[in-house]
């Protein structure tokens, strides 16, 4: 069986950053998921980049967001949030989309083994050291490539173009880095 996999709403940004979210959905093949806190990111993200409203409508390639009304849960997820990603107590939501990604994933067992896309290097650092799969935009890229979706000068062209776009994208030294 497939991974379920993760992307953050970086990840949703730097693809909507050069109008090619379609290129996201395909690679995921119906495995992507959200929990409600990436959903609402991505769904105030689309009043700056709307690419993004192919994401957020009804009928999302990413099913409804995942709900996390546990209280329990909740003062955890609060905790990584805070301590682990430095969430400020008065903005509740700075960093919750990844303490509740991390937490569902590392908890919830339908979702063991899943992958996480991101490219905060922080979430990405954290979530690696905590045994989650994870990846970047540019491991997204690189698979695309391997798929014989994207040539690697394509691929190599979308990421450019992210980082020309202010996205915060890992560049590969060169195309031959995504072969």
């Amino acid at each position: 069986m497939a991974p379920v996999v993760f992307p953050d709403n970086t990840v949703f940004c730097n693809f909507a950053a050069v109008e090619r979210i379609d290129l996201l959905i395909a690679w995921l093949r119906r495995r992507g998921r959200w929990c409600e806190a990436v959903h609402h990111e991505t769904t105030r993200s689309a009043r700056c980049l709307s690419a993004l409203t192919q994401l957020t409508g009804n009928g999302s390639p990413l099913g409804d967001p995942i709900i996390i009304d546990d209280p329990s849960e909740t003062q955890k997820i609060n905790r990584i949030r805070e301590v682990v990603f430095g969430g400020s107590i008065d903005k509740p939501t700075q960093h919750l989309g990844e303490a509740q990604t991390c937490w569902v994933i590392r908890h919830r067992a339908e979702f063991r083994g899943s992958w996480w896309v991101t490219d905060d290097i922080d979430a990405y650092e954290y979530a690696s050291m905590q045994g989650i799969t994870t990846y970047r935009t540019r491991d997204i890229m690189a698979m695309m490539v391997a798929d014989g979706d994207l040539s690697a000068q394509e691929a190599w062209n979308l990421m450019k173009s992210m980082a020309d776009a202010d996205r915060p994208i890992s560049l590969p030294r060169s195309v031959q880095d995504l072969l």
